[in-house]
């Protein structure tokens, strides 16, 4: 087996609404946060989030944060690009209040990674389709920033 490596595909930055909170379920408190807009930028593409995309978290009970996210991209040359992510979001409990209350925290205080794939009918972003993909994150008080890397 040979070492895993990665090339940056882009930053993102999420523009996000305050939650909507459905409540304790049998599987944690679930809340629903609308992504209102946004950008990315890499080396290959760039462009616009666009506003509608939704992450569907779940606070487990082990305080773990779990993500469920599907949005949609908007390249700067028009093409539209699916996103969909899972990942996760926890530390200590100092650490969390901090950034639940909107404070900004050194993101090496924290684990906050995701696995994003990505779908278009782009011909020029094609490739997309069939790469995977990690992302390691930060949470702002306007919204999550995650750098994104393709795995090679």
């Amino acid at each position: 087996m040979s070492d895993v490596r990665t090339t940056l595909l882009f930053t993102v930055k999420f523009l996000t609404a305050p939650p909507q909170m459905l409540g304790k379920t049998p599987i944690g408190d679930r809340r629903i946060v609308v992504v209102t807009g946004g950008s990315f930028e890499g080396p290959k593409l760039r462009g616009t989030v666009e506003p509608g995309g939704t992450d569907w978290i779940l606070l487990r009970p082990d305080g773990a944060l779990q993500l469920d996210v599907r949005l949609c991209l908007k390249t700067d040359d028009g093409a539209l690009i699916g996103m969909t992510y899972r990942g996760y979001r926890h530390g200590p409990p100092a650490v969390i209040e901090r950034l639940n209350r909107g404070d900004t925290v050194d993101p090496s205080d924290y684990y906050f990674r995701t696995a994003p794939f990505f779908e278009t009918s782009a011909p020029r972003y094609d490739w997309l389709n069939r790469i995977v993909c990690v992302g390691i994150g930060h949470r702002l008080p306007e919204g999550p920033v995650y750098r994104v890397f393709e795995v090679l």
